[in-house]
């Protein structure tokens, strides 16, 4: 055991206010035991670093409104069954051939498979976007000719059953 886990140890005392502390582990025993609890404790407050005590006050605050976050969240009585269409490649994503077409998808079109969706230049080449899925779009994820990187979520689409 090193020194400063003794250190943390005698720290832990003080602050929890335990007077022995015993310890045995292969190879290794240590015993320690305070005098006066109150005295050590206000030492031990001093002598460590003040922007340590106020972060784990925070990671504790932090935790315990999680858990109570956790308990006041109620799991939605409709599981969401989106499909993602995600970009094949790293590049520039466009909606439309060019700027005065149409976009190949907006919500509210039915998509199959074989549907473009959109287009991604990479490196002067323009390679089209299927849909790889059935369904309805829901939701466009990128704005036209935004950079992308390989697995992009492009569109939000509900599959057709």
């Amino acid at each position: 055991m090193e020194q400063k886990q003794i250190n943390q140890l005698m720290i832990a005392m003080g602050r929890y206010g335990m007077k022995k502390l015993s310890l045995k582990t292969e190879g290794f025993e240590i015993s320690l035991e305070r005098e006066d609890a109150g005295k050590s404790l206000a030492y031990a407050e001093e002598k460590e670093n003040p922007l340590r005590v106020d972060f784990e006050r925070h990671l504790a605050s932090s935790a315990l409104k999680v858990e109570q976050d956790k308990k006041e969240f109620s799991a939605p009585s409709v599981v969401d069954k989106s499909l993602f269409i995600s970009s094949p490649m790293v590049g520039t994503f466009y909606r439309s051939a060019s700027p005065t077409d149409k976009p190949y998808a907006k919500p509210g079109d039915k998509v199959d498979e074989q549907t473009v969706v959109g287009l991604v230049e990479a490196m002067k080449v323009m390679n089209e976007v299927k849909a790889g899925v059935r369904g309805t779009v829901v939701e466009v994820l990128v704005e036209n000719a935004q950079p992308i990187e390989f697995g992009t979520k492009l569109f939000r689409v509900t599959p057709t059953t």
